[in-house]
């Protein structure tokens, strides 16, 4: 890694992760000295604060946003008007369609 190498901060989400993911595979191919190994151990914790920061970053994001929905959205699932445990498009206690009926089809 150069010298120039930009504050852990400074990095986005990705950049952060991708050279994360080089330091672990640096780290588990083994063959460095133990000062290397140090100095990677080290700019990976950094690393790894980084997108942490930015992942809390992220789900604030999310939070604020959902507060900020509508509060009259439907759950998930159950159609408008509709109670829940009835088939859609039935009235409760509608006939049995299995039944026989007086007309012809």
């Amino acid at each position: 890694m150069a010298e120039q190498d930009p504050v852990p901060a400074e990095l986005s989400y990705e950049q952060a992760r991708d050279e994360l993911v080089d330091v672990v595979r640096r780290l588990e191919a083994g063959g460095t000295s133990l000062e290397e190994s140090l100095r990677l151990w080290e700019r990976g914790e950094q690393l790894a604060q980084v997108c942490q920061h930015r992942l809390d970053g992220a789900r604030a994001r999310i939070d604020a946003a959902t507060a900020n929905a509508a509060p009259t959205r439907e759950p998930a699932g159950e159609p408008a008007g509709e109670p829940a445990g009835e088939p859609a498009g039935e009235p409760a206690g509608a006939a049995n369609t299995d039944a026989p009926t007086d007309q012809p089809q």
